[in-house]
């Protein structure tokens, strides 16, 4: 397979754009470096698809490594033709390649296999060949008994010949390949209740049909896991006459034969035992793959907008991790994220410990000019919402709260990256802090957990986890690279998303920082162990050096390009002093006024380097959150019983699924926006119009009391009137 030609046709992209991306992935570049510093090479293409382009790349090689372990296997036993030759050339899956060498592939003890051993796999022949003069198969058999090889009479004769034939239709590459077109076009996804007296989540899937080419990604996981679980049984039928057609096609004399009923009858036989129960399972696979696939998709994406969340910068924050018996742990950490002060306080016990904690959070604000409330959602968030609300309406300060995710916090708190930061706070406070500078920074605090625990997606604990390891951290990765690392004061899992470290790396740069001192230069990156030229070129552009000497250390300027960026501002008659000033904010129109391409040529780059270095001359450091919405923050809580059908609310968008939003409306349970109420225009998902993060303006549909239940609506003209 022309591999380059193939990938160049799949994405829509010219050849010399496909070469260069697998030559510098073949390299050992990272996507992030390619992606940013690299544009030239591959035409500026973004970091997704090259990801995308990188891991089908590994595909495509990987299915001609196995076309030619195929190829090479069925040539060992000399029964390689120019026509599976060709067939193997023209597969385009694994599953089409492994149809061609299902006849060859050792097999174990099978009806067949033991007819074989007793001779009768000439009389299968005969019976196969449908010959318009043919004896009767019976007839035919009669020459085949053999009581010393266990054919006792025509009739085990026979049996034995069928089995061979069945087998052999069951092989057939191309019957297959038809029947498993029929079932992914016309196959039905049928489930019913393995005990109909079992209550479960799963009651709407208890007698369910859909056809297989429309069922979503969602309904699928719900139904393996109700199947998992053992509340449901579920298969996947085929109208048994067009999976029938098929096989008689293929398989019988349209001239008619005295053998052609027996074949017909082994036909039937080899669809019923051998081929049904194999294409049902791979239909089966193939939809959970597909909806592992999506959902990975949504659970990536979400994951990437929660950590590309905007910070709530120069603020001091008060965590609060609720709890019950407990109690709700407070930490309080400046705008830096220091710990200032941590605490305990009930608010769901008595009135006189409500009390106390209030004097205790009043104080705390006081004394440490508390700006924002960061509050974790889980057990008890409502009851301290509340609580929160009832102080900041007794206080005279500016202080507004919001309710972040805890997801996680547990996990990270009881790690061993948290006692090594926090030595002095059992795990608790630990969560209070994270808690707290979940608020100040996102991306900081949340690379610190394993992506998984962050819960923004759907059926996460379903996937497969290889996969999903891949995709999250290619997405942590991303996010990271794209706001860029500040050297001096990241952490080292921070450091280990920076684009060509590896944790050990990062280990090593936190160990050469507290030795020797801040950074004062990324070419001291170059003194940290294990840290080479390679490493070097491909994270120095994403660190950042506020101290440095050389303020294109701070920007996104790659070391490579600082000669070129020197003599751009001496071509217009700037210095370093001049970068990020008011004074340099005209250079695009400069540039542009002269012509990019006569100025990239002078300085020996390319144009789309030359507009990232103006662009980071005029803005230095800039970070790309900012120029998103700033998160909604609240003084005030609502019940969901204050709710009202048409009622206006603003809310934060906390999860994007297959099936809708959930939002965040000021009141503890969230609101759920079905896809079909998000926009009036027909969209295939809802991230097509909403991320993680986004506030917008929604509508009170109705409301469950009971059931915690809240539907919204995005579209004006479904607002229920009043």
């Amino acid at each position: 397979m022309d591999i380059i030609s193939a990938l160049a046709g799949e994405f829509k992209l010219k050849q010399w754009q496909v070469e260069n991306t697998v030559k510098l992935l073949d390299e050992g570049n990272t996507v992030p470096f390619i992606a940013r510093y690299r544009k030239e090479a591959h035409g500026t293409l973004d970091d997704q698809i090259i990801r995308e382009l990188a891991e089908r790349l590994e595909y495509l090689r990987n299915l001609d490594k196995r076309r030619e372990e195929v190829r090479a296997l069925i040539d060992g036993q000399e029964k390689l033709t120019d026509e599976i030759s060709q067939a193997l050339d023209k597969a385009v899956t694994v599953t089409e390649i492994d149809d061609i060498y299902r006849p060859f592939r050792p097999k174990r003890k099978t009806r067949a296999s033991v007819a074989k051993e007793k001779g009768l796999e000439p009389l299968a022949d005969e019976i196969y060949a449908q010959k318009e003069d043919s004896p009767a198969p019976i007839e035919l058999a009669e020459a085949y008994i053999n009581p010393e090889k266990g054919v006792d009479d025509a009739q085990a004769a026979l049996q034995g010949a069928l089995d061979i034939i069945a087998e052999n239709i069951s092989d057939n590459a191309e019957i297959r390949k038809r029947l498993r077109d029929l079932f992914t076009i016309f196959g039905v996804v049928n489930s019913v209740a393995a005990d109909e007296k079992a209550e479960s989540v799963y009651t709407n899937y208890y007698d369910y049909s859909e056809a297989v080419k429309t069922i979503a990604g969602h309904r699928v996981l719900a139904i393996d896991r109700g199947e998992k679980e053992k509340f449901l049984k579920v298969s996947v039928t085929l109208d048994r006459a067009k999976a029938s057609f098929v096989i008689t096609g293929t398989t019988l004399n349209p001239k008619g034969s005295p053998t052609t009923e027996a074949v017909r009858a082994a036909g039937e036989d080899a669809y019923d035992r051998l081929i049904y129960p194999s294409i049902e399972r791979e239909i089966r696979n193939m939809l959970t793959e597909k909806a592992a696939t999506g959902a990975i998709k949504v659970f990536a994406l979400n994951t990437k907008e929660l950590l590309l969340q905007p910070p709530v910068k120069g603020k001091t924050v008060m965590g609060l991790d609720p709890g019950y018996r407990t109690g709700c742990k407070v930490a309080v950490v400046d705008k830096t994220g220091k710990v200032l002060d941590t605490g305990v306080i009930y608010v769901t016990h008595s009135a006189a410990q409500r009390d106390q904690a209030k004097e205790l959070v009043k104080k705390l604000i006081s004394k440490h000019g508390v700006n924002c409330i960061s509050i974790g959602n889980g057990t008890a968030s409502k009851e301290t919402e509340i609580f929160a609300a009832e102080v900041l309406h007794e206080i005279k300060a500016e202080v507004s709260y919001m309710v972040v995710s805890e997801a996680g916090a547990s996990v990270y708190s009881a790690s061993k990256l948290a006692a090594k930061e926090f030595p002095d706070y059992d795990v608790s406070l630990r969560s209070a802090v994270s808690i707290a500078r979940r608020l100040q920074d996102p991306l900081a605090e949340l690379v610190k957990i394993d992506p998984k625990a962050i819960g923004v997606g759907q059926y996460q604990h379903d996937m497969p986890p290889k996969e999903l390891d891949n995709a999250l951290n290619a997405v942590i990765e991303d996010a990271v690279n794209s706001v860029g690392v500040d050297l001096n004061t990241a952490s080292a899992p921070l450091l280990s998303r920076v684009a060509g470290i590896n944790s050990a790396i990062a280990g090593n740069i936190v160990v050469y920082r507290d030795d020797n001192g801040e950074f004062t230069g990324r070419n001291q990156l170059l003194k940290v162990p294990k840290l080479g030229a390679k490493a070097f070129e491909q994270c120095a552009g994403f660190l950042r050096i506020a101290e440095s000497k050389n303020i294109l250390d701070n920007t996104g300027v790659h070391p490579e390009s600082y000669e070129a960026a020197k003599k751009l501002l001496k071509r217009f008659s700037f210095t370093s002093a001049d970068i990020g000033t008011p004074e340099i904010a005209n250079l695009a129109e400069l540039v542009a006024a002269e012509g990019e391409e006569e100025i990239a040529n002078q300085l020996g780059i390319g144009i789309p380097t030359l507009k990232d270095i103006v662009k980071e001359l005029i803005a230095p450091g800039r970070d790309p959150r900012d120029e998103l919405p700033p998160p909604m923050l609240r003084t005030d809580v609502m019940d969901i019983k204050d709710l009202k059908p048409g009622m206006e609310m603003k809310g934060t968008v906390r999860n994007v699924t297959d099936f809708g939003a959930f939002v965040d409306i000021g009141v503890h349970e969230d609101g759920l926006v079905h896809i079909s109420q998000i926009t009036d225009r027909y969209i295939k998902h809802p991230s097509e119009v909403l991320k993680v993060g986004n506030v917008i303006t929604v509508w009170v549909l109705n409301v469950d009391v009971a059931k915690g239940r809240i539907s919204l609506t995005m579209r004006e003209k479904n607002i229920p009137k009043n």
